[in-house]
């Protein structure tokens, strides 16, 4: 191997060490405690609202896994009894699917950049990793987590697109924005979501409107009576 060679290699391993050692410990600290969605033994109330319909689901914690979510409300009404068994239905099927991609794992900390801080909060920056093989989404967002010191948990993760890009043929996304807000952990309590608004813009075949605004809200939470198992 020539010298220029060996020096060439030896900056390029020098600074693979500096990036990975660039990392800021707290946001893995953070991160590494972080949970996108409701932690288990929690119920709560879901309200998902879009284009004027609306959607309002209780979870109960203390049943069963296939029987834990209750249709409350669709469209400011209670639902009726069709509404109710699609409901069970569709759910039932959602919960057999298997889990989406995490957020945290998707965030290429190797990127991550700090912004801004100040006694109470950090904000860092970085890119996303594709969910999988087909994602072309990822490589157009870019991550800002705000972390809130006190507690060394996450309290805000808004992914924004940096510009317009087509992930499909005939699509063109010109905007996409999610912010998802968490209330920090308290009074013996962990971390809680407690919403997520969405903002796409965009077209597909050059007319038809891709335009979507959606927005999820967490409330009335309460820690479940989790029936015990029994003993001998």
């Amino acid at each position: 191997m020539s010298i220029s060679r060996f020096v060439f290699t030896l900056a390029i391993a020098c600074l693979e060490v500096v990036l990975h050692a660039a990392v800021p410990t707290e946001l893995t600290a953070a991160l590494a405690a972080f949970r996108q969605d409701p932690p288990p033994g929690w119920s709560y109330t879901q309200t998902i609202s879009s284009d004027g319909k609306s959607t309002v689901e209780r979870c109960d914690a203390a049943r069963p896994e296939f029987a834990r979510w209750t249709l409350v409300q669709k469209d400011g009404r209670s639902p009726n009894e069709e509404e109710a068994r699609t409901y069970r239905e569709t759910r039932t099927q959602r919960s057999r699917a298997g889990t989406a991609p995490r957020l945290a794992e998707q965030l290429d900390l190797n990127t991550a950049r700090f912004v801004s801080q100040d006694d109470a909060r950090a904000t860092y920056e970085c890119r996303l990793k594709p969910a999988d093989s087909g994602d072309r989404t990822a490589e157009h967002l870019l991550a800002t987590v705000i972390v809130h010191r006190p507690t060394g948990s996450i309290e805000r993760v808004v992914l924004a697109s940096t510009g317009a890009f087509r992930p499909a043929i005939g699509v063109e996304i010109t905007s996409l924005r999610t912010t998802l807000d968490y209330d920090p952990p308290a009074a013996g309590r962990p971390a809680l979501p407690r919403g997520m608004e969405t903002r796409l813009r965009g077209t597909a075949f050059w007319f038809k409107s891709l335009n979507a605004d959606m927005t999820l809200t967490f409330t009335e939470y309460l820690r479940a009576a989790l029936p015990r198992s029994s003993g001998p």
